[in-house]
């Protein structure tokens, strides 16, 4: 049963939603104007009863009624404001109970939307990947876009939740997101009309004059190490003698499968460590019968990989079993346990956090990659179902410099060319 709980859901795309429950176990008793009787639980700290002081105070005082008379609001609110407190940004969350259906369809696999992860840091809305093939990705959106409005409402003083609301909508229509892209220090409007977004597992291409196959892994999703096994079948048939893993812009998916797609390159150790709050660890051992243990590869990260791709690439790198090339990942890493509440909603506390096989803490670090090759938002990143229509020379000439580098590391790149290509990217090695 413990395991079982493990096993949960690590991060929420565009859909995923927030928040906390405040003042669990604290009773109010009758309240005068300026001194609230409170009766605290016996655990409860004194600073707790400033709360309640000014609950006193803004009932009897605070202008507007209506709100007052709205008592769930006022304790989703007091939810929030703790939760982000917590400062377990984007993951640790209070999920009501018509979010809680929405949750539901976004397992499945596929939902409606525009198809992007959204995250907070720093208090702000922020891109953490968009999907595959989604509206959000054709429209132009980046890993890294901060949204500043939803149909020209402003949404930097929101919640996570009510960030997401704004944007959720029926198939075929229009919303409006204006973002800020801070590396180019700009902000621009896109339209996104939403539709059904089905969620690729994994796809791959050749790389033309090479026998290199670029495996994309889109997200970690429930047939995920299914999806790779028939593709490393045909890689192998197809003569394929090196793989670069791509799990750029891959905002996660289920413990479950990031533990059976890292046993499927690893022969024996740990894929990972589980820590709980006293400090008690707990490792996830390599499941034995991968079918690409002996095969050469090389991981792509970007600031857009979270979660399960950070326990993926950190498994990897940590085994020795191949370089990590990129950029340091998102930086999330707290398995949530799910309360039930008495209203129908539920708590997703993050009760653990994962670590790396050597013990890294992967929550606000992230995976740092072997080899740094940093690219501009907005480069275009060679995907596997464009590999058929390019040549070697195309490759080559492309503006993936993290592909080319890996490339490089496999040996399949002349050195003079990497030297020319890899100039206007910031590069260290390890």
């Amino acid at each position: 049963m413990k395991r079982l709980l493990s096993i949960l859901l690590v991060t929420i795309g565009l859909f995923g939603l927030t928040s906390l429950a405040f003042g669990a176990g604290i009773f109010v008793g009758q309240s005068d104007l300026f001194g609230p009787a409170v009766v605290r639980a016996q655990d409860q700290p004194p600073e707790f009863d400033v709360f309640w002081e000014v609950w006193a105070l803004a009932k009897a005082h605070f202008i507007d009624r209506t709100v007052m008379n709205d008592p769930k609001r006022l304790a989703y609110g007091a939810i929030n404001g703790f939760i982000e407190a917590l400062g377990d940004e984007g993951h640790t969350r209070f999920v009501t109970p018509e979010e809680v259906a929405r949750q539901k369809e976004n397992i499945s696999g596929s939902f409606f939307g525009i198809g992007a992860q959204v995250g907070m840091q720093d208090g702000m809305p922020v891109i953490v990947a968009p999907f595959d093939g989604s509206p959000a990705e054709a429209a132009g959106v980046k890993a890294g876009d901060i949204i500043i409005e939803v149909d020209g409402q402003d949404v930097t003083g929101l919640t996570l939740t009510e960030t997401v609301d704004r944007i959720r909508g029926e198939k075929g229509t229009t919303v409006v997101l204006t973002l800020y892209r801070p590396d180019s220090n700009e902000s621009k409007e896109i339209s996104i009309v939403r539709d059904e977004i089905k969620i690729p597992a994994a796809s791959w291409g050749m790389i033309p004059g090479t026998k290199v196959a670029l495996i994309r892994l889109s997200q970690f999703n429930g047939n995920l190490d299914d999806n790779l096994r028939q593709i490393v079948t045909e890689t192998k048939a197809a003569g394929a003698t090196a793989y670069i893993l791509d799990v750029r812009n891959n905002p996660g998916g289920l413990l479950e499968q990031a533990i059976k797609v890292s046993s499927e390159f690893l022969k024996s150790g740990n894929v990972l460590l589980q820590e709980d709050a006293n400090g008690k660890r707990e490792s996830y051992p390599v499941e034995k019968g991968g079918v690409a243990t002996d095969i050469p590869v090389v991981v792509l990260v970007n600031r857009g990989s979270a979660s399960s791709s950070e326990i993926f690439a950190g498994a990897i790198q940590d085994q020795n079993r191949g370089k990590v090339v990129g950029e340091t990942t998102f930086g999330t890493g707290t398995v949530l346990r799910p309360f039930d509440l008495s209203d129908g909603s539920t708590l997703l506390l993050g009760t653990s956090q994962w670590l790396t096989p050597n013990g890294r803490l992967i929550r606000k670090h992230g995976i740092e990659p072997d080899v740094t090759v940093e690219l501009p938002i907005g480069t275009n990143l060679i995907a596997p179902g464009g590999l058929k229509d390019m040549t070697r020379a195309d490759v080559l000439n492309s503006e993936d410099k993290q592909l080319l580098k890996a490339l490089e590391l496999l040996g399949e790149l002349p050195e003079n060319k990497v030297t020319e290509q890899q100039q206007p990217a910031a590069e260290t090695i390890k």
